[in-house]
């Protein structure tokens, strides 16, 4: 089949939609095709080289409610936008889930859309911690370097992280083992709640994380920017550059960051021993864009050193101790916790990506191919007296393929065809063991249809997965720790959904899903324990597949000045895994001795369970104060097992409900030089979690606090062009001392001294960030 050769130009102008002037700067971009422009000084735009057929285009620019629409174009078109002042900003081009680019309201499942813009808001210590404050969206959280995100009260290897169309591969079964990328990198999230196995495969049962971190820079430009931030609390410092380019459809970007912490603090617990970490990490990409397609080829590289907090105490003074249960135990000094090394025990993590991203126009049809090999090296230090020895070291390839072809446009079905898969292999190089080594391959065939209609969409498919996993045998000594085994697992996922628009203002949502997912290798083979989880664990080499069955309901009112959304599902999944502590034969608690310490025993094991809840937002923005903005949101869900386990049927790491309340005030121009000013005041209530999963006296339940942040910030002009955008605020600003239910801190030792049992969340933090944009000619 030929490449296409026809070369489209879509030109236009943008303004002000109730001035009528021009809007320079503008973003206008084609979100399949990786291309776009900025509008010069007189708001005009044109991008070239543009393949014919089906587009969905996305105009944007700080301060302006942004315009996405789905449009065709089979000629030279020009194209004309007003934007309005941001009074509810619920549009935007969305690409999860789906085969092809879908604007956000046609999406019938739930998807929340996070951009740069909003990240330099609000600081975090990580990419999940940023992604927390969304509705429905926590964070399991093993200090502060040490987050993974949770959806819907599903995490672990039930949420797929994808990045720059690759599915990241990171030993993500683990409680302290966090995502593997780049904060600063990033450019945009796209985080999807609810099953998505259809275009994912195994593991999406909670939903995607999709995280952007390239975007080629418009035609005939040369762009930049330099980024600091600092936070009081652990005297946090980062620094990140980045410089991309474009000409003649040659696209560029090299970006490098890095991050220091030392140990955070709080007024329980003072300074945090070993809650330290740092991070060195670069990447880019280089490219082609065409009127046939575009090819790019992605290359990143993370690297980060981070303490593990064991939260260990002297029974007489309270004070942590550092080097515990070895000879060279001590009560740590006031110089041991000002210091920004990681401390004995620490992890230094690699994660290595290298990625080929094609898309090909041909006949009016697509063809995308994504490969990608990506090296994950875990190591883990745990020996005082041996502090260069590799106690644990996980060296996990991983092979991605992705092969779709999208059919030619029929009567405004959209069809797309799909092959992908991985292919893994896990070698241990450490001193100990706790997982096998084990190869794996993974393949799924799927179809996708969407039908866009003018007042909505459908949209649904199905796919068929095969896993194959082949554990090898370990022997220590004459015995046998791991014994070889093989498991296949095959299934059936689909989906079928709709998003109607019932008036301007009104939309209306409805999807029904299922979604699978096979047993990780620490479920089905664990027999070891490694420094911060605080247990021991055993697998099950007899697990099945957990299958899921969800249904979601959506309704979206909105007018110029008030925004409501309601989102509810119901989750029932089959064979829900989790570990459970085993009993000894006493009745007490099973323990193991590991390095001359006991720690208690956990096996994995499986029950039918159910999930439910809702996500509701009320943003009110009363006439005629537009600069003022009342934003309301409430996350809640609920886990339950069938019958109770251990007396206990709630679910494991099921997080609180919150209600979050922030007063904002945007003004868009102050002045001849300072542009998008805004000042925020926020409440963020989280409640009493008492359905914690209390069976083998796993979990406890814990206490509700609310927590006060300000913000405020604005651009630096100059002639029109920003030269410097400033963002600082507080957050915790009345100091509460608190523990969130899904922090792994709350289960170390017990203060002798105080009778409070953990580790406690961070305390007061001011932050500042500072963006310096670089335009070349």
């Amino acid at each position: 089949m030929p490449m296409s050769e026809v070369k489209i130009t879509l030109s236009g102008r943008i303004t002000d939609a109730k001035t009528g002037q021009p809007l320079p700067g503008a973003s206008v971009f084609l979100t399949d095709d990786r291309i776009g422009a900025i509008a010069n000084e007189k708001g005009e735009y044109i991008i070239t080289n543009i393949p014919d057929g089906h587009h969905v285009i996305e105009v944007s620019f700080t301060g302006y409610a942004t315009i996405a629409e789905h449009i065709e174009l089979v000629k030279d078109t020009k194209k004309d936008y007003a934007l309005e002042p941001v009074i509810t900003e619920n549009q935007g081009v969305i690409i999860t889930g789906v085969s092809g680019a879908t604007t956000i309201r046609r999406s019938p499942v739930p998807v929340k859309l996070v951009r740069k813009s909003d990240l330099v808001r609000i600081p975090s210590t990580n990419i999940a911690d940023a992604l927390s404050r969304l509705p429905g969206v926590s964070q399991l959280s093993t200090g502060p370097a040490i987050s993974k995100p949770i959806i819907r009260g599903l995490g672990y290897n039930r949420v797929v992280t994808v990045n720059d169309g690759v599915r990241q591969e990171g030993q993500q079964w683990g409680d302290e083992h966090g995502l593997e990328i780049d904060e600063a990198s990033v450019s945009r999230v796209e985080v999807l709640k609810g099953p998505a196995s259809l275009m994912y495969g195994s593991d999406a049962l909670a939903g995607v994380v999709n995280i952007i971190t390239n975007t080629p820079v418009p035609e005939k430009s040369l762009r930049g920017n330099i980024q600091s931030g600092y936070q009081s609390n652990g005297s946090l410092f980062s620094l990140n550059g980045n410089l991309a380019g474009n000409e003649n459809g040659f696209n560029w970007n090299v970006y490098g960051s890095m991050k220091s912490a030392g140990d955070y603090r709080n007024k329980y617990d003072g300074r945090v021993l070993n809650s330290r970490f740092n991070e060195k990490n670069f990447g880019g990409y280089m490219g082609v864009n065409k009127s046939w397609g575009y090819s790019h080829i992605i290359f990143s590289r993370f690297n980060q050193r981070l303490g593990l907090i064991e939260g260990e105490r002297d029974d007489a003074t309270g004070k942590f101790i550092l080097y515990g249960e070895t000879p060279l135990e001590r009560i740590a000094t006031n110089q041991d916790l000002k210091g920004r090394t990681p401390l004995i025990p620490y992890q230094h993590v690699l994660h290595t990506k290298i990625i080929s991203d094609n898309s090909f126009a041909v006949n009016k049809s697509r063809i995308k191919l994504n490969l990608a090999y990506q090296d994950n090296q875990r190591m883990e230090f745990g020996d005082a007296e041996e502090p260069g020895t590799k106690e644990l070291f996980f060296d996990l390839g991983t092979f991605n393929y992705d092969l779709q072809w999208r059919l030619p446009e029929t009567n405004e079905w959209h069809t797309t065809a799909g092959l992908n898969g991985m292919q893994q292999n896990n070698t241990n190089k450490g001193e100990e063991t706790l997982i096998p080594e084990y190869g794996l391959f993974d393949v799924g065939v799927f179809v996708f249809v969407q039908r866009f209609f003018p007042k909505g969409a459908i949209s649904g498919g199905l796919r068929y997965d095969n896993r194959t996993v082949d554990s090898k045998e370990l022997l220590e000594g004459s015995d046998i720790k791991f014994n070889a085994f093989k498991r296949s697992f095959s299934n059936i996922s689909g989906s079928i959904g709709t998003s109607i628009e019932a008036s301007k203002n009104v939309v209306l949502k409805l999807n029904l899903a299922r979604g699978f997912r096979a047993p990780t290798l620490a479920e089905m083979a664990s027999n070891g324990a490694h420094e911060g989880s605080n247990r021991y664990e055993y697998g099950d080499q007899d697990l099945r597949s957990e299958t899921s069955f969800q249904a979601d309901a959506g309704m979206e009112l909105s007018n110029e000045h008030f925004n409501i959304s309601l989102s509810a599902f119901y989750n029932r999944i089959n064979h829900f895994i989790f570990y459970q502590k085993l009993l000894s034969k006493g009745g007490g608690d099973s323990l193991v001795n590991t390095n001359g310490g006991y720690i208690p025993a956990f096996q994995f094991t499986q029950h039918n369970a159910k999930l439910y809840g809702l996500e509701f937002t009320f943003d009110i923005h009363p006439h005629p104060l537009d600069w003022l903005h009342i934003e309301n949101n409430f996350s809640y869900v609920r886990g339950r097992f069938d019958d109770p386990i251990d007396g206990s049927i709630n679910l494991p790491l099921i997080p609180a409900a919150r209600w979050n309340t922030e007063l904002r005030a945007d003004i868009k121009n102050k002045g001849k030089h300072m542009e998008n000013l805004y000042a925020k005041l926020e409440f963020s209530s989280t409640f009493r979690q008492a359905r914690a999963f209390t069976g083998f006296d796993t979990e406890t339940m814990t206490a509700g606090y609310t927590l006060v942040n300000t913000g405020i910030g604005a651009d630096i002009v100059n002639k029109n062009k920003t030269i410097l955008s400033l963002h600082a605020g507080i957050s915790n600003l009345t100091d509460v001392a608190y523990q969130n239910h899904l922090s792994r801190l709350k289960y170390t030792d017990e203060n002798m001294v105080t009778g409070r049992q953990g580790v406690f969340n961070a305390g007061r933090n001011f932050f500042i960030k500072m963006n310096i944009p670089l335009q070349f000619k």
